[in-house]
């Protein structure tokens, strides 16, 4: 089955209402994105598709899914993994980790969980490397930082500066083809609690 075919099953396996607040399930079925609370959004379902088709997700991946906001990709992503391999989601929001979280507990995979992003630290090395990284927040250049946790032969997909980029990991070589264009929240590192202020 082809890549497109088992995010299309992925899709119909994981219905979006599920991941939505419940003033926003009756327009699940709309291709924008939709609000989740913290000025943070369900991305639009069209976009997630493109990203994941592009991610091609194998069964047995060791995926990172940075942003994972309402669990929605994460448990998308757990999916086309399946059970032999491990989704980690992260998200920087507490309300939203909690919210994300019991999403993802409700699906019935536990080989995906959602946790909280740590201050100053993008992904999550200890825990690499990763087959496939997925972001779904917007950063203004390429983090070197992401590109590190993933694996020989690895894939990132990550919109940077309004484009969409896919990273692969080759050696010490990483190759970037750019997509075109698209929209997403900002990418943000919380400083560490200790931290001095900003100069």
């Amino acid at each position: 089955m082809d890549t497109a075919a088992r995010v299309q099953e992925a899709f119909e396996a994981v219905p979006r209402t599920r991941f939505l607040r419940r003033l926003e399930r009756l327009r699940a079925s709309v291709d924008a994105p939709l609000p989740i609370g913290h000025g943070q959004t369900n991305s639009q379902p069209s976009t997630v598709r493109q990203m994941l088709e592009l991610l091609d997700v194998q069964p047995g991946d060791r995926v990172l899914d940075v942003g994972s906001g309402s669990g929605w990709t994460t448990v998308l992503l757990a999916w086309l993994c399946g059970p032999t391999g491990q989704v980690l989601g992260l998200e920087r929001l507490p309300d939203l980790v909690a919210f994300g979280a019991a999403n993802v507990a409700r699906s019935g995979m536990p080989w995906a969980r959602v946790d909280q992003a740590r201050a100053g630290q993008l992904g999550a090395a200890e825990g690499g490397p990763y087959d496939r990284i997925l972001v779904s927040a917007e950063p203004p250049e390429l983090p070197e930082e992401l590109v590190g946790q993933l694996a020989e032969g690895g894939r990132m997909v990550i919109p940077v500066h309004g484009e969409m980029l896919v990273v692969d990991r080759l050696g010490a070589e990483a190759r970037v083809r750019r997509l075109g264009a698209f929209r997403f929240v900002p990418l943000v590192r919380d400083r560490p609690a200790d931290a001095g202020p900003a100069g």
